[in-house]
């Protein structure tokens, strides 16, 4: 049996933006859950459930999304229906993050990994199980030099579960590791 890895590529938020978006989730009303602070991101490319080899892969070349710090305004508040969780994202996104997405999609190719074609909706989950916020507008928006690229596993043996960064590039700290939710 194949080792199994769920893994996905991200922005990771230094640890002031993650305090403040972590204070954000949890002053929104109505019902739903906050993410747990050490889990928030914003996914550039989910692979999911694949062979260890190809998780060891994008560790080996997560390097190759290395990038100046992309300035981020998260102005916009939001809600996916189906998945039912509520997010914060850019207005404008800039063009420098869509690159960015799209190098970390043919670096999960150059690993053998086939993403579905899908656009790329730039967000942070903020609460699961909710419902939409009550406004689209985030003011005072949440500033954010991102600089940080990571390569999370999420769980064991390709189930979903607690978050461990297994490769990082990007400024010199460490992204903190998490504890189970």
């Amino acid at each position: 049996m194949t080792t199994r890895r769920r893994v996905f590529l991200a922005l990771w938020p230094d640890p002031a933006t993650r305090t403040q978006l972590d204070r954000l989730a949890r002053t929104l009303t109505g019902p739903g859950r906050p993410v747990p602070q050490a889990h928030l991101h914003l996914t550039l490319a989910f692979a999911g459930s694949v062979p260890a080899e190809q998780a060891d892969c994008l560790a080996t070349h997560i390097h190759a999304l290395h990038h100046e710090p992309i300035a981020l305004t998260l102005d916009r508040l939001g809600h996916f229906t189906r998945a039912r969780v509520t997010w914060a994202g850019p207005g404008q996104p800039p063009g420098e993050l869509a690159q960015l997405a799209q190098q970390a999609r043919e670096l999960c190719q150059h690993c053998g990994i086939e993403l579905p074609p899908a656009p790329f909706r730039p967000h942070i989950t903020l609460r699961r199980q909710a419902l939409p916020p009550p406004h689209e507008a985030l003011a005072p928006p949440v500033q954010w030099s991102a600089d940080t690229v990571v390569l999370v596993e999420s769980g064991q043996d390709g189930h979903p579960g607690p978050y461990r960064v297994i490769a990082s590039t990007g400024i010199e700290h460490q992204p903190p590791s998490s504890p189970t939710p």
